[in-house]
């Protein structure tokens, strides 16, 4: 074996593919860490010249793990360009196909790629440090699991057909209507949903009291929130208005509608990655990194819409005395919360008489060469922008990605981390998968942030001070 090479096996449990390079000073210390996406980014380009009534049949390609959420925003902004509304039973049917998909993400997340650290350790054989690990030694929680993310699949199926890429969700309202049998058999589903979920949260919980000191130490940095909140502040995925907070509580802007975004969101470019830094624009670059998604949601929210989820969340507030929590490793925790009001409010929703009505769509045209939609996708907040010409052909496309706007805090992150657990030139197993597990606290998405055209696997390289390789790890 090469000395400046190691192989590590099974691919990292991440969403896409990336590479970490870690810079050492004199002394062997960590100096620098770098995260890189090296997939191409092209999506935007591709769309121009098309109508702008095939967006939401086209975004939800972007990706097999939130299209959900494409198709929203997507959708959104088409119904600014008509100056249409949908009605009030596919606005119910939207939601409940949408925290479906949040839910399966979260289940996924937590159950398939990140359990394998808590449940069998960080240093374990990594050759079983995956869900099969988990099937092997622990049947009933990986059982669950997949069951978990097959009711969030099923909450689209049972209504579009589609657990994936799905279709339906068009300009005005939905395509197809929720049948009376589907209905109550996604209701069945309830009782053993909500129990999983629970399930998940004694898991991290007691990770937590048994790791606390881990716990707290890893990736603690403080940053800006971004999530979207009800007229009351209270935690809102799919219909909402922007909220930013400060690292202290404070909140700096409320009730920001979507359509302003560029006003206090700036974008810009980094050498070593096609995954762009965003930063909110007021504070400018150096100070206005901020950080969006099941952490950022909790942390910006008031409260919880249903009462479960509420009182995990009361206990999440109360641990850093009503201020926001800074640590990335929280992420997990606020996934499960997130997890908990997802199941939560599918029963509500789906005991809504109005739920099967069959008046689910308004019809409208182009009136407008401007939209903007957004979304709460599970990584965090989501943007549709489009421009039209007067045929209604796009003429430009931007889409600001929940990770993308995580990038800045993601490579802060494995900074910490890697100065926490790296030293000297040893680099072992277990200390890869610490440095994996910071990205995998925000759960990237990364052919989602940067629409993936090929493959690039995870690598970690080690150099000195004058920019020397010392040593590589690659896995894939």
């Amino acid at each position: 074996m090469d000395k400046r090479r190691i192989f590590i096996s099974p691919v990292t449990r991440i969403e896409g593919h990336a590479n970490i390079t870690i810079e050492l000073d004199d002394e062997g210390n960590v100096s620098d860490a770098l995260f890189h996406v090296n997939e191409f980014r092209g999506f935007e380009k591709f769309c121009e010249g098309r109508m702008y009534t095939e967006m939401p049949t086209i975004t939800p390609r972007i990706c097999g793990i939130c299209p959900t959420s494409h198709t929203l925003a997507s959708v959104k902004a088409c119904e600014m360009i008509q100056g249409t509304q949908p009605t009030y039973t596919a606005n119910l049917l939207r939601r409940l196909m949408h925290i479906g998909q949040n839910l399966s993400s979260h289940a996924l997340s937590f159950f398939h790629l990140s359990s394998p650290d808590f449940l069998l350790g960080y240093d374990s054989d990594p050759a079983k440090r995956n869900i099969l690990g988990i099937a092997e030694k622990f049947p009933d929680i990986a059982v669950k699991g997949i069951r978990l993310r097959k009711f969030g699949q099923e909450l689209s199926e049972r209504i579009t057909g589609k657990k994936i890429h799905i279709m339906g969700i068009v300009p005005g309202g939905m395509a197809y209507p929720l049948t009376e049998e589907n209905r109550k058999a996604l209701l069945q589903w309830i009782p053993e949903a909500t129990q999983t979920v629970q399930l998940g949260l004694s898991i991290i919980k007691r990770f937590h009291e048994e790791n606390a000191d881990m716990v707290k130490s890893f990736a603690p940095s403080p940053t800006l929130y971004l999530g979207t909140v009800g007229s009351n502040g209270e935690h809102e995925l799919y219909d909402g208005k922007l909220r930013f907070m400060d690292a202290d509580g404070t909140i700096l802007n409320d009730q920001l509608s979507p359509t302003d975004y560029l006003n206090y969101i700036a974008e810009r470019s980094v050498n070593w990655s096609y995954l762009k830094y965003p930063y909110y624009k007021p504070y400018g670059f150096d100070k206005g990194f901020y950080r969006v998604g099941p952490l950022a949601r909790l942390n910006v929210a008031s409260k919880m819409r249903t009462p479960l989820a509420q009182k995990e969340f009361e206990i999440f507030k109360s641990m850093n005395g009503g201020k926001p929590v800074h640590g990335t490793f929280y992420f997990h925790y606020t996934r499960l919360i997130e997890a908990l009001s997802d199941v939560e409010d599918a029963e509500r929703i789906l005991n809504d008489p109005q739920v099967t009505s069959l008046h689910i769509q308004h019809h409208g045209r182009w009136n407008y060469e401007e939209g903007i939609g957004s979304s709460e996708a599970p990584r965090g907040t989501l943007f549709h922008h489009y421009k039209t010409d007067a045929t209604g052909k796009l003429v430009k496309v931007n889409l600001l990605i929940a990770t993308g706007q995580n990038n800045p805090s993601m490579n802060r992150s494995i900074l910490e981390v890697a100065k926490q657990y790296v030293k000297g030139d040893d680099i072992k197993e277990g200390m890869l998968n610490r440095v994996e597990s910071a990205i995998r606290c925000y759960d990237p998405c990364l052919s989602c942030s940067t629409h993936a055209i090929g493959q690039m696997p995870m690598v970690v390289e080690l150099k000195n001070k004058k920019g020397e390789l010392i040593r590589r790890i690659e896995r894939g």
